[in-house]
């Protein structure tokens, strides 16, 4: 008796869950009323008209519109799938479709990763198979919601996804890149998840193709597939996904055109047309209540069965209830016709199918049709969510599968010495631009293996990636002399390997063994090549697994997961709170800077949470406009030197203890024993609150006559031993005069009020001290320590020793001094008496360089994996230690303003830092807000009388408008 009841308990259970009506709505009663009322007025044809969902599309001529409309009008077609391309004109086609018919027609459209599959300028989500390598499916029911709001918007009713073929032959040439991969229930977890998400939004999902097109070898586009597995086989893994997906609530499904003898007998037999397949196995056995769909009728794994029309109606004998791209649809009606006027066809049979087809038109919500609207649906079908999403998406799928020696993230830049090599023949830029943005990485080329290992002699890792073309069915094969190449720089150096294909590209490399680091991205987007570029640097984590197996090697569901190092990552503004059309204000004040005169060219760059979302340029280098300034333009950072150039030198050496802040300069600076700066204490140097000049103009008595002329005795217009300081092209200044600048300050005036003054003069001898000290040129010990590892490339002093001149920005025609358009040579008359090297100014660099030091004062010395200083250490020189006395700033950080003055736009917190420059530069970090703001201009070209920038308070203008442009959190 006890087991009898077991077995009672599980025949209620199986009957319950197969009597489940997936397309039965919640308000049923009134669901069941209107499909009643409609079925009781339609004739046969009519009925009939309902099983056809013809091809319709948005890029053909009126004959095609005219073909779709007289279908509908005459033959009372139920149902449309749309193809290519144009959503605007999809959405007037289908306006114009329903006006004509009757019932409202059910659309359709084989949008697996989302519209844009079939419409231009729409969103494509990723490929199955990099988003069976994400570990939260979460994300997938979010996407499945997301693209449900585009089906919906656009006037689609059902999406034929998701493909839940388990894809366990990597030689298949039709699913592929399609499937979640190998695992049945990672195929099956995600297929359940998008499905919940786009069902939420009343767009019917279909799960293809029946009963498991996965392990083929041929195209059913082409011919007629076998899948030869016994039944056992198939229960356990092609039919896993459909028996739980049923049980989930799917509301269709869709037959695919395969030959499985297990299950049909007849091998010649399409399973779409097959009764055993689609009645007995998935309405009977499978207890499937949904619409039944079959695959394209225009295959050729259909359509060399029998004629269309032949073809068409075994299709709804053998269970199928939706034709999908039928042929010779009105021939197909009357062979229809005739075999219910024959009971061929029975009226049971055709009623069911229609009723189910209705029910589907309910359940959409067609029984509340209203017209679509054509105004704003590009923008509708494009939203920042979905970029958002995107994002999410591939930065959970990017896997890393190898990692001897801890390669990933790449650490060390100051000395890890960077090479990139090209696999494959299509489109890199965004993964080797992205690269660049991260340290100085070399790309090389060559013809032949041994030519690229010439070139990479003297490298240490070598960054390889591999680039298929962009598509479903992409080969996605590395070519043989290209794994040849790839094994050879792989014996000789530190090799990663970045897969932007399916990861079945892996299978024909014969060892992984000395590839050091391998990843696969899945795609060549430029949104995967940007994301995996960023991961390789350790600005976001690495999190995805494989969703097939590479050889014994790597098996399914393998990926290891590695942390950030904390180095800036790259996004878009909703990513980090802030509003994107908000920022966009800015486009507009560059344009009146520009459009003023205000300077000829800047750069603007926001970052915000650690990464970098807002980032361009304008204008141009000069006003002649023939060189055009881009994120890659270098600029004359000025006063920003003291705390990019100057500071992080000082900081360190505090930290090891060289002196503390209330030491006297005297004591640190031998020049200064016994002056009236003698007893100058660091902190009040560095606080500007120490009675210091401003400046000295040297150079005001180093000319004569009235072209102030250079002295002869100061300078020569050729270098030598005796003439070793360049100060401009062709001019040259004493070497020892270095030392008469500092005995020059040493000798000024003091002030004779204690009070808040600006003054540049400490840095000058600080850059003495520290070059005392660690018995190197600061330019060096700042590389060495701070530039280098950070990869801030373009910080340098003297950037004509390193970079071409046509990617610097000029500054002035200096018309009272040097005489000559200073381009690559400093601006500041002091610092160019330093040789270009100084702690008050000197430094160059682009947007993106400054921001990187700049995250790292905000993270407080940590970055990229590293701790240039300790955090106590950078709270000691970011705060105000006269503050009671009127003085804003920190240790040589200026701060925001504590009265009406412009330091700031007045809208950040305290907590703020930054500095500005003469030239036209600035940039600011607020802790509270994790902001880094960069400003860079050439406000002093052709000369510093052009101060409209400073006057309309242009820099903090900006600030504002970032400010403003924060979300509510």
């Amino acid at each position: 008796m006890k087991k009898i009841a077991v077995l009672i308990v599980l025949l209620m259970a199986f009957q319950a869950r197969a009597q489940k009506d997936p397309l039965q709505t919640k308000d049923s009663i009134a669901q069941n009323k209107w499909v009643d009322s409609i079925m009781a007025t339609m004739n046969v044809e009519e009925k009939i008209g309902q099983l056809f969902m013809v091809a319709a599309y948005s890029n053909k001529d009126e004959a095609h519109e005219k073909f779709i409309s007289d279908l509908i009008e005459k033959h009372h077609i139920g149902a449309l799938i749309f193809f290519q391309d144009q959503a605007v004109k999809q959405v007037e086609l289908t306006n114009r479709y329903q006006s004509l018919s009757r019932i409202p027609l059910l659309i359709g459209i084989d949008g697996e990763w989302g519209l844009r599959m079939r419409l231009q300028n729409t969103v494509a989500f990723p490929y199955n198979m990099a988003l069976g390598a994400i570990r939260n499916d979460k994300l997938l029911y979010e996407m499945g919601k997301q693209m449900g709001k585009h089906m919906k918007r656009e006037g689609v009713h059902i999406n034929f996804a998701p493909v839940v073929d388990v894809n366990t032959n990597p030689l298949n040439p039709v699913i592929g890149n399609r499937s979640y991969g190998e695992d049945k229930d990672n195929v099956t977890r995600k297929a359940i998840a998008f499905t919940k998400g786009i069902q939420s939004e009343q767009i019917m999902a279909c799960a293809k193709h029946f009963p498991g097109h996965g392990d083929t070898a041929q195209d059913s586009h082409k011919t007629l597939p076998s899948v030869l597995h016994d039944t056992t086989r198939l229960n356990s893994i092609e039919l896993y996904p459909y028996t739980k997906i049923i049980e989930q609530g799917i509301g269709s499904a869709m037959i695919g055109h395969l030959s499985v003898p297990a299950l049909e007998p007849n091998v010649n037999l399409p399973s779409s047309l097959s009764y055993n397949i689609v009645t007995k196995l998935l309405k009977e056995k499978m207890g499937f209540k949904g619409l039944i769909v079959t695959d394209a009728l225009n295959m050729k794994g259909s359509a060399d069965f029998a004629s269309s029309e032949e073809i068409n109606l075994q299709a709804i004998l053998a269970g199928n209830d939706l034709l999908d791209v039928p042929l010779n649809v009105v021939k197909s009606i009357q062979l229809m016709k005739k075999a219910y006027a024959k009971g061929t066809l029975s009226e049971d049979r055709l009623n069911e199918s229609v009723r189910k087809i209705l029910k589907t038109k309910y359940w959409v919500g067609l029984h509340n049709y209203e017209p679509l609207k054509v105004e704003n649906l590009m923008s509708d079908l494009h939203t920042v969510e979905d970029d958002l999403l995107n994002r999410r998406l591939v930065e959970n799928s990017v896997t890393v599968i190898q990692n001897k020696n801890d390669v990933l993230p790449v650490k060390n830049l100051g000395e890890n010495k960077l090479a990139y090599v090209k696999l494959g023949k299509h489109n890199n830029s965004p993964f080797v631009n992205r690269l660049k943005d991260y340290a100085k990485v070399d790309v090389i080329s060559g013809k032949s293996a041994a030519e690229i290992l010439n070139k990479l002699k003297g490298y240490t890792t070598v960054i390889i990636s591999f680039h298929t073309s962009l598509g479903a069915y992409a080969n996605y094969k590395i070519d043989d002399d290209e794994l040849l190449i790839l094994q050879e720089i792989a014996k000789n150096h530190k090799v990663i390997l970045d897969v932007f294909a399916s990861p079945y590209s892996l299978l024909k490399i014969k060892s992984y063994e000395n590839i050091d680091g391998i990843i696969v991205s899945y795609q060549n987007t430029g949104l995967a090549q940007d994301i995996s570029a960023q991961m390789i640097f350790g600005a976001l984590d690495f999190k995805g697994v494989l969703p097939v197996n590479i050889k014994d090697d790597f098996k399914v569901g393998f990926g290891l997961q590695l942390a950030g190092l904390n180095r800036m990552g790259y996004s878009i503004p909703e990513d980090v709170g802030l509003d994107r059309n908000r920022l966009q204000r800015i486009d507009s004040v560059a344009e009146v800077v520009i459009d003023s005169m205000m300077a000829p060219g800047m750069q603007v760059l926001v970052a915000r949470h650690g990464k970098i979302v807002y980032r361009k340029a304008y204008g141009f280098h000069t006003y002649d406009k023939k060189k055009k300034v881009d994120n890659n333009s270098i600029y004359d950072l000025a006063s920003v030197t003291k705390i990019l150039g100057g500071l992080p030198m000082i900081i360190k050496a505090e930290e090891e203890g060289k002196f503390d802040l209330d030491a006297p300069l005297g004591e640190l600076m031998p020049v200064l024993k016994d002056s009236n700066k003698d007893t100058v204490t660091v902190r009040e140097a560095l606080s500007h609150f120490a009675k210091l000049m401003p400046y000295i103009p040297y150079y005001e008595t180093m000319v004569e006559g009235e072209e102030n002329t250079p002295m002869k005795k100061y300078f020569s217009t050729t270098n030598s031993g005796k003439y070793s300081i360049k100060v401009a092209e062709n001019l040259y200044l004493r070497t020892d005069y270095r030392d008469t600048i500092f005995q020059l300050i040493a000798d000024a005036p003091q002030r004779d009020v204690l009070e808040y003054k600006y003054s540049g003069l400490p840095f000058y001898l600080f850059k003495d001290y520290i070059e005392k000290t660690y018995k190197e040129s600061m330019d060096v010990l700042n590389h060495k320590y701070f530039y280098g590892p950070l990869g801030a490339v373009t910080l340098v002093y003297n950037p004509l020793n390193k970079f071409p001149k046509s990617r610097i920005v000029p500054t002035e025609k200096d018309e009272f001094f040097r005489h000559q358009l200073l381009h690559g040579n400093v601006h500041d008359e002091g610092a160019a008496m330093m040789g270009g090297v100084s702690g008050n100014a000197g430094l160059f660099g682009t947007s993106n360089d400054v921001a990187k030091m700049m995250q790292m004062f905000l993270q407080k010395g940590y970055y990229g994996g590293e701790s240039y200083f300790k955090p106590e250490s950078f709270d000691k020189f970011n705060r105000r230690y006269f503050e009671d006395k009127g003085v804003r700033r920190g240790l040589a950080f200026d701060k925001p303003q504590l009265d009406e003055s412009m330091a700031t736009c007045g809208c950040i917190s305290f907590k703020s830092f930054g500095h500005s420059g003469y030239t036209g530069t600035y940039t600011f970090a607020d802790p509270e807000t994790e902001i880094v703001y960069v400003f860079l201009s050439n406000r002093v070209y052709p000369t510093r009388e052009n101060n409209k920038l400073g006057e309309a308070d242009i820099r903090t203008v900006v600030q504002m408008l970032i400010q403003e442009a924060i979300i509510n959190e």
